[in-house]
């Protein structure tokens, strides 16, 4: 590492503009349930401990500042009150809000505390920069459901919303659940953080549609008096976002575009790939167009940077990074290497290191690396002992197997970690695991590995993994968080609302049904035809007259009370009404709690 561990310009940056925060900082829901409590991270005040990696150690106390900031003039962030910022733009009439936090209560207590400061000044706006969940999901705690004020976002916005958190939504939460650690312990032993930004909520999320779209590269829109010119950046760090400038300010934001770590081109949650190609392409656009002419940028995470300069040497190193990573990995993969070889011996350039904003605190090199392997050639390596091989149980109890059985499989596991090499140790100790999973010193032995494995990481998320994976091994249970999707519901279109029914069908089980529905959604003056044939729910708008089994007349309202809660008082329902409760019961429920470490 060549990063000047005696630089303290981010210390300063990060404290630049305090004004308040709240105390004792904890934030609880109607139910009287913490959603978010900082004050745990105060751990992070004293030396750091042999079991946190130095690097890491210095973001988190960097992350674990909370409070109501002001930016420059006009323009505050309130940060340290979800694992993004929410910044607040004052207009002539009164705010817009950009990226309203992960939930309700987090966004309605950042809200008042610029309230308190700032006054009593009405939200005009809100501007979701890209459909992450923790750029909207707090949209109800500044504003109404029925608001009629502007909620701006890119174009396609709805669609990656409902990609990313609605039809993957479990698996992605449970997984969320490992690389986020919410119920791990803070402090030394615990989590650190997530190398983004301290921690998730885990409050009440939301939805409302967006009704202005950006779609192109130097739209212009005034809300509120405020003139903003927005910056298109399909591909990047999600497949919808946007940065804009406010030239009368001369400050840029830049989403989550450029923050101060290395970000992900694959999440460990799961997504789809991001593209570090044009991602570094439209760093230098930004550069370009706007970066020469703005005193401060600041972004959905982390603190701001002041000065002209500053910031185009920042978002040049942001830029190099991305780029870097792409074409490096390439040439090896052009030269035969495979992503897990790349990964190994690509290193960033001595110019890139030194800059603490470019290390892999929620990101990392060498699962980025991987990832762009995935996007271009993806999981299939080429070797085609590779083409066919066994799942994890069944590869486990085979390995088991030739080395000799449980006890000699975790001997020889144990004699790795005793040599240091805790990586091939934890791959065997897993398998052993995998073979044999009630077995006590496999399982101690897996998770002492893992644990020994995340207090060496520099990177947050990595270290949430491992010491999660301990976790369960150590206790056999799962203890998943309270936040879910269902919030984003009612911002769904119909056709959002079908395809989370029918990704639930059960297609074995349906084979031998056929079935036909007419929707007709008069408030919406439109009208859906479903069929279930082949085991597949096939829906899609039509204005056709087909025959159907059951046709359904009905309001976009108990459309909803319908599929979320099975009201069928209210709709009309003419024909066979018993199939819909044929579709029901070929609907399989997801598992929130589906094994990870542990088959």
């Amino acid at each position: 590492m060549t990063a000047d561990f005696s630089d303290r310009t981010d210390f300063d940056n990060a404290d630049r503009g305090f004004l308040a925060t709240i105390e004792p900082m904890s934030i609880t829901g109607g139910d009287g349930r913490v959603v978010l409590e900082m004050d745990a991270w105060s751990f992070l005040d004293a030396e750091r401990p042999p079991t946190a990696n130095a690097s890491l150690w210095r973001q988190s106390q960097l992350n674990s500042r909370h409070g109501l900031y002001e930016v420059t003039e006009g323009i505050y962030q309130v940060r340290g009150f979800d694992l993004s910022n929410m910044t607040l733009i004052e207009g002539e009439r009164g705010i817009i809000v950009i990226d309203p936090l992960v939930s309700r209560e987090t966004a309605a207590a950042a809200l008042a505390l610029y309230r308190s400061h700032r006054g009593e000044r009405e939200v005009t706006a809100v501007i979701y920069t890209h459909p992450h969940i923790d750029h909207f999901g707090g949209v109800l705690g500044v504003v109404d459901a029925d608001t009629d004020v502007p909620i701006v976002a890119p174009e396609h916005f709805l669609d990656h919303a409902v990609s990313e958190n609605v039809y993957a939504g479990t698996a992605m939460l449970r997984r969320g659940f490992y690389y986020g650690a919410p119920t791990l312990e803070k402090g030394p032993t615990g989590t650190l953080g997530m190398g983004l930004g301290a921690s998730v909520s885990t409050g009440t999320v939301d939805l409302i549609a967006p009704t202005v779209i950006i779609s192109h590269t130097g739209q212009e829109e005034v809300l509120d008096g405020v003139r903003m010119v927005f910056q298109n950046t399909p591909g990047t760090e999600c497949p919808a976002e946007f940065n804009f400038f406010l030239p009368d300010k001369r400050a840029l934001c830049m989403a989550e575009n450029a923050t101060h770590n290395l970000h992900n081109l694959l999440t460990l949650r799961g997504a789809q790939v991001r593209d570090p190609r044009i991602w570094s392409r439209y760093l230098s656009e930004a550069i370009e167009r706007f970066a020469v002419n703005a005193d401060v940028a600041f972004a959905s995470h982390h603190w701001p940077t002041w000065g002209t300069d500053n910031i185009v040497t920042y978002l040049s190193e942001q830029r190099d990074l991305y780029a870097y990573l792409h074409d490096q990995t390439l040439r090896l993969i052009n030269a035969g290497y495979v992503g897990s070889e790349i990964a190994e011996v690509l290193e960033l350039p001595p110019g890139l290191d030194k800059a603490w904003h470019t290390h892999g605190y929620y990101g990392s090199a060498s699962h980025n690396i991987k990832a762009i392997y995935q996007r271009y050639l993806g999981w299939y390596d080429g070797n085609p002992a590779h083409l066919w091989q066994h799942p994890p149980e069944e590869a486990a109890s085979r390995y088991v197997e030739v080395i000799g059985g449980v006890d000699a499989t975790v001997a020889k596991a144990r004699g790795y970690a005793d040599a240091g090499d805790l990586r091939f140790a934890a791959e065997l100790a897993s398998h052993a695991v995998f073979a044999a999973p009630d077995n006590a010193p496999a399982r101690d032995l897996l998770a002492s590995v893992l644990e020994r494995l995340g207090y060496g990481s520099e990177n947050a998320t990595w270290r949430n993994c491992f010491l999660t994976g301990a976790s369960e091994l150590r206790t056999g249970k799962v203890v998943h968080t309270e936040l879910t999707s269902a919030g984003l519901a009612p911002a769904l279109t119909t056709t959002q609302l079908f395809d989370s029914v029918a990704i639930r069908i059960n297609g074995p089980k349906a084979w031998g049904e056929s079935l036909s529905i007419n929707w007709v959604l008069t408030d919406e003056g439109q009208r859906y035809r479903m069929e279930l044939s082949n085991g597949v729910l096939i829906h899609y708008p039509s204005d056709l007259e087909h025959t159907a089994d059951l046709t359904v007349t009905l309001t976009r309202p108990q459309l909803m009370a319908l599929l979320m809660a099975g009201v069928t008082d209210g709709p009309h329902l003419d024909g066979d009404a018993g199939v819909l409760a044929t579709i029901v019961g070929l609907t399989d429920a997801p598992n929130p709690d589906f094994a990870v470490v542990e088959p």
